[in-house]
């Protein structure tokens, strides 16, 4: 419900009204998995520590600096290099002898995209982005803000963890003041 309240379906602001039909037809036409994704997106890490891609959550935390990230939203596909991933990659470590293992984690969220954007209509724009690049507007606006201008890093969040500025809430706020609506009985 957090995702959907957050969703371009229920968020018109900024979208035009031809925009905001062709989500909504969309999610009306396309199976159950692919409109779930739609609501709430998918998001992969790739790092040095896992063999592949791991599940993480859709939340500012997942943000570090030797993590490649993959999110999908169905009409997004996007890659995602944190900091630390992203200079290495501008220095050309990849193409050097002995970063062999690099070069492979640098392809491997390339070709998870290639798999996704395979069979799917319509053509989801492919968005290739590293940290404080323009581009990562489109990763940043799908995250919970668990770390925002006002919480900083309070609250046991990691002080590595991407801050968000918004004014939305986040997850653990939403969830309370749904705990606070069931218990007290008044909608």
């Amino acid at each position: 419900m957090f995702h959907l309240r957050r969703s371009q379906f229920l968020q018109v602001f900024n979208n035009s009204p031809d925009e905001t039909a062709f989500y909504r037809h969309h999610l009306n036409r396309q199976d159950v998995n692919n409109s779930l994704i739609m609501i709430q997106p998918t998001l992969d890490a790739y790092s040095f520590d896992h063999e592949g891609s791991q599940p993480v959550l859709l939340d500012s935390t997942s943000i570090q600096p030797q993590t490649i990230l993959l999110l999908d939203t169905f009409f997004h596909i996007l890659i995602f290099h944190g900091e630390t991933i992203a200079s290495w990659r501008k220095e050309g470590y990849q193409t050097q002898e002995g970063y062999e293992q690099f070069a492979s984690m640098l392809e491997a969220p390339k070709e998870d995209a290639k798999e996704l954007i395979q069979d799917r209509f319509p053509l989801p724009r492919f968005i290739v982005c590293d940290a404080g690049g323009s581009q990562a507007r489109f990763l940043l606006s799908k995250l919970n803000p668990s770390t925002t201008h006002s919480t900083g890093s309070y609250g046991g969040v990691p002080q590595s963890a991407q801050t968000i500025f918004t004014d939305d809430v986040s997850l653990q706020t939403f969830m309370d003041h749904l705990m606070k609506l069931a218990v007290s009985g008044t909608g």
